[in-house]
């Protein structure tokens, strides 16, 4: 073979390669779901799975009174307490696509690990309690989208209770979620009276049983709303009523700008209810319809395009024990661009080391699955022997960092005592593997090895001491102490920031990273330190360029 004809072999598969990679982007959609605890996140999940026919049955999630687990809360205080601590992922093919499925926590104690899950969408659903209206987790999630410009569908469940009116529901989500929104679904009725959604997109009308939690439903395509088969499916009244609201949004609202909702601006809103699968299948094609694609990424050398060539990826979460027979640890790695490939060696860049994969995996929650290819978008899980840290950066080109996946100053502080000696190895690895996975941050002081534990809520404390217990056989508690603030500190001035170090020993910390830490007693205390060493820099979360060392 000549050099022309390697030459044109070698560009052909390029181009093959990159037509692939193309292809592969155009079917993905990854997305998170997010929400205020019980507006039904978890019920809506495994609807959209049982849709994909990944699950044949969903689980029952009911306080804590589980007669069958819920597929994407696999840790076993989950199942006690009937609630996500724990963001999950789940992948499954509908219609064509490959939809990548985030569930994350919806307790505002666990808000970080949402906060994080959130770099690695691309889009989300809201899940708003029709009953509850817009709760205050639900305002602090959407500041996070909003933040990140993320485009947002907002899911109105239990439509089948007594609720709102949906346009107060409509009215409450403009004013306290500050997005304007666009129903492209109309409930008829509500609560024991609920009959189905008018499907405002796609001109059809949805009619479903109460109580059922199969996957069957009856729909009828309407091309004119002012057809008289809708008196017959609803009556005469429902359906006067129903034309006269659709009249009004249609005048209000007009025809859905697509660019509108991808900027982040316009959030369409569909009605239903998950828990009887009420909507939730027009809900899941409109999604795939509307979505994004993999979106780009930025990094500290410009944004990190899908289609570039090159491999990249970003650790966004690390879980320990996912099996705790197998006590393995595993990282999350969102694909962000080109291809991976198992067994191929990729660069770490925080390490410099190159590194492959033999067992790469895609999820369904708690079951795993080999892969060996993955492409943007999607979530894989990699075992880890304790490589990995959360935001680190896998490249197959030149080396660079993705932003945006800080960790945030913890609102709450308590020392970790350990009440058993004999097994003093055992809670230091449990510790640093936890805090490694985001539950918690770890600040060390260098006198004494005292450790203390802070957290965004209360409740963390009680899952990392089960955790603790249950997997790492670890015995120990938490000591409460007075403390207002996490602050990491650097300085373009050595001498100042040694001379602050000492002046301010007791209250000096290592984290898990050897960063400095200072932990504040006060919000006075604070503002003197920063009115008295102003050549010192104090950072309330941990992405800062410069990591300065004593």
């Amino acid at each position: 073979m000549n050099f022309t004809e390697v030459y044109y072999l070698n560009t052909n598969r390029k181009k093959y390669i990159m037509s692939t990679i193309q292809e592969e982007i155009a079917k993905r959609k990854t997305f998170g779901i997010i929400s205020h605890p019980d507006a039904g996140k978890t019920t809506l999940t495994e609807k959209f799975l049982l849709y994909g026919g990944a699950i044949q049955t969903a689980g029952a999630v009911k306080s804590n009174k589980i007669k069958k687990s819920a597929t994407s809360d696999f840790m076993e205080i989950e199942r006690q307490r009937g609630i996500s601590v724990a963001t999950s992922v789940m992948s499954f093919e509908y219609d064509g696509n490959l939809v990548n499925l985030l569930d994350t926590p919806g307790h505002k104690d666990f808000a970080e690990d949402t906060y994080r899950t959130l770099t690695a969408v691309d889009s989300v659903i809201l899940v708003v309690d029709c009953v509850k209206g817009v709760e205050e987790q639900t305002q602090k999630l959407m500041e996070v989208c909003r933040m990140r410009s993320t485009p947002v569908i907002v899911f109105i469940n239990k439509m089948d209770r007594e609720g709102k009116d949906p346009f107060d529901l409509l009215d409450e989500i403009e004013e306290k979620l500050k997005i304007k929104v666009h129903p492209l679904s109309w409930p008829i009725n509500m609560g024991s009276l609920f009959k189905g959604v008018y499907n405002i997109h796609k001109k059809s009308l949805n009619l479903f049983r109460a109580g059922s939690q199969r996957v069957e439903e009856e729909v009828v395509s309407i091309s004119d709303i002012n057809d008289a088969i809708l008196e017959k499916q609803v009556g005469e009244q429902d359906a006067r009523r129903l034309r006269d609201d659709v009249e009004l949004i249609e005048g209000v609202y007009g025809p859905l700008d697509k660019n509108t909702y991808l900027e982040g601006t316009i959030a369409p809103v569909f009605f239903g209810s998950a828990i009887n699968n009420f909507g939730v299948k027009e809900l899941l094609e409109s999604f795939l319809e509307l979505a994004p694609t993999p979106r780009s990424r930025p990094t500290d050398h410009g944004e990190i395009q899908p289609t570039d060539k090159n491999f990249s990826g970003f650790i966004f979460k690390i879980h320990a024990n996912l099996d705790p027979k197998h006590r393995d640890r595993i990282a999350f790695l969102r694909v962000c661009s080109g291809k991976f490939e198992r067994n191929k060696f990729f660069h770490q860049v925080r390490t410099n080391k190159n590194m492959r994969f033999s067992s790469p995996f895609s999820f369904l929650a708690s079951a795993k699955n080999i892969v060996d290819e993955a492409f943007p978008g999607d979530v894989i899980g990699l075992y880890d022997t304790g490589n990995f840290k959360i935001g680190d950066t896998l490249t197959e080109g030149k080396d660079f960092n993705f932003q945006g996946i800080p960790s945030f100053s913890p609102e709450l502080f308590k020392e970790l005592v350990n009440t058993d000696p004999m097994k003093t190895k055992q809670l230091e690895k449990g510790i640093q593997q936890l805090t490694d996975e985001g539950v918690a941050q770890l600040f060390t002081h260098e006198m004494g090895n005292k450790k203390i534990v802070g957290v965004v809520g209360d409740l963390q404390f009680e899952v990392i001491q089960y955790r603790l217990q249950h997997e790492y056989k670890a015995s120990c508690m938490f000591q409460p102490i007075s403390l207002y603030k996490a602050c990491w500190i650097t300085s373009d001035d050595k001498a100042k920031l040694t001379e602050f170090c000492r002046v301010k020993y007791q209250y000096i910390y290592k984290d898990k990273d050897e960063n400095i830490v200072f932990l504040a007693e006060s919000a006075w205390v604070l503002k003197v330190a920063q009115d008295n060493f102003p050549e010192i820099e104090f950072h309330f979360t941990s992405e800062f360029k410069t990591k300065q060392k004593v």
